[in-house]
């Protein structure tokens, strides 16, 4: 039995012990991270029925989701290796550069971090790339170029997984990390959870405690919560796999002609059967554990007559779809088809964005022609008015030399608005018609009498 008690040994044995083993222990760390990096671009993780390299790092190799994230986001400039084995970087040096990494600037800010420490490196990164002093809680990703398959990492919501190993890996100048939602037990079937939520979120939340007042009058955002997402899960359970609880039966529905279609009653027998898990199993009997990214598998592929009925349809997590095909098919076929689906998804979009730019100019030029309408409308009805006022404004002055009021001549003079282009004779007739005297009707006489004599 190994004891690690070491209270025999002369100070400087201890001493000269303990720089051989941070040296050793360097050098194992280097490595660790070449073996992760290698067995990770083979892919040997999926063989071994896991859906991702960092769910292999946790689950198999038993690492920490904190580790895990540091050691696989080291894979992508083999230049680190060196440095954490020489000793010129540590592992924390290499989680702070690796948002700022890019194929460019890698030796230079290697070298620049060695031999520094923590906050030395937070200095020197400050420096290069400054950000704003005030800054969002939540800011926008950039994309990575991971495979899409280390997004199935269990526990996302608990540790920052490979969907944020991913963000530190950008082309772009390093963004600010919006703090992980964190799901933190404090009892027995309790648990804490904080998150950041946006003002949208917030009235989101406001408007369904409002229209649950009547049931819920504590407007206790708990339950808020627990019925959104029985509701959520209700909705996408019903895309997912046609859940209902009014099957059809054995009604007789028109088949399809796309070979890919699976009926619905068959996704609903599928994943009841199969348990919403991967089915993929090991040569060490290990069923996959994923239960996200799942998609329906023909287990004989539709290219080779495969069918769509339960015995032949399986649930596979996207990670291991791919292998399968790859198995079948060849990794370079697949890779070919791949790219090509990508390049065609590419074209589809590169179309779609030019068919919204056009629109959306469409658009423009519309609203831009509406406004010039209105603004001429607008300068039409404006210069009606003027020419009204300047027609009413002419007639005052004889009015005034006639003995009128200034309130009389005006009153009268309004008038004239309506005929602004009509001869100012016309308009003096139509503004003196307002001081013509009325005509009286006489009395009737009460029924009965005569008239006076």
């Amino acid at each position: 039995m190994r004891t690690y008690s070491l209270s025999h040994l002369s100070d400087q044995t201890l001493l000269r012990d303990l720089t051989a083993l941070v040296a050793r222990d360097r050098a194992t760390t280097a490595n660790l991270l070449a073996h992760i990096a290698e067995v990770d671009a083979r892919r040997l993780y999926l063989p071994a029925a896991y859906p991702s390299m960092y769910a292999y790092c946790v689950q198999e190799l038993r690492l920490s989701e904190d580790a895990a994230c540091k050691r696989i986001m080291a894979r992508q400039f083999p230049g680190i290796f060196e440095a954490l084995a020489d000793g010129r970087l540590h592992l924390s040096a290499v989680v702070l550069l690796a948002p700022c990494l890019t194929p460019g600037n890698a030796d230079g800010l290697l070298a620049a971090a060695s031999h520094r420490t923590r906050s030395e490196i937070e200095e020197l990164l400050a420096r290069r790339f400054p950000r704003s002093e005030t800054m969002g809680l939540v800011e926008v990703l950039p994309a990575s170029p991971l495979r899409t398959e280390e997004l199935s990492a269990p526990g996302r919501i608990e540790v920052p997984g490979p969907a944020r190993v991913e963000a530190f890996t950008s082309q772009h100048a390093p963004a600010h990390v919006p703090p992980a939602a964190k799901v933190t037990p404090v009892a027995p079937a309790r648990f804490l959870l904080q998150f950041t939520i946006g003002g949208d979120t917030r009235e989101k939340l406001r408007h369904a405690q409002e229209l649950l007042g009547h049931r819920l009058p504590s407007g206790d955002i708990a339950q808020v919560l627990d019925r959104a997402l029985d509701a959520l899960i209700e909705k996408l359970e019903k895309t997912k796999f046609a859940a209902t609880t009014r099957p059809r039966g054995g009604a007789i529905q028109r088949p399809s002609t796309h070979p890919r279609h699976i009926p619905a009653r068959v996704k609903r027998a599928v994943w009841e059967r199969d348990g919403g898990q991967c089915t993929f199993v090991s040569e060490a009997g290990r069923r996959c554990p994923a239960r996200e990214f799942l998609e329906f598998d023909h287990i004989e592929e539709v290219a080779r007559g495969g069918g769509a009925t339960v015995a032949e349809i399986r649930l596979r997590c996207r990670a291991h779809n791919q292998y399968g095909a790859e198995c079948t098919f060849g990794a370079g076929f697949m890779r070919h088809k791949r790219e090509e689906a990508r390049r065609a998804a590419n074209v589809r979009r590169a179309a779609a964005e030019g068919r919204a730019a056009e629109e959306a100019r469409r658009a423009a030029e519309a609203r831009r022609a509406a406004a010039e309408a209105r603004a001429a409308e607008e300068a039409r009805r404006k210069a009606a008015q003027d020419r009204a006022r300047a027609a009413a404004e002419e007639v005052i002055a004889p009015l005034r030399l006639l003995g009128f009021r200034a309130d009389e001549a005006r009153r009268a003079a309004a008038l004239c608005e309506d005929i602004p282009d009509a001869p100012l004779e016309v308009r003096m007739r139509r503004a003196l018609s307002c001081f013509h005297p009325r005509t009286r009707t006489p009395a009737r006489a009460p029924a009965g009498l005569g008239s006076a004599p």
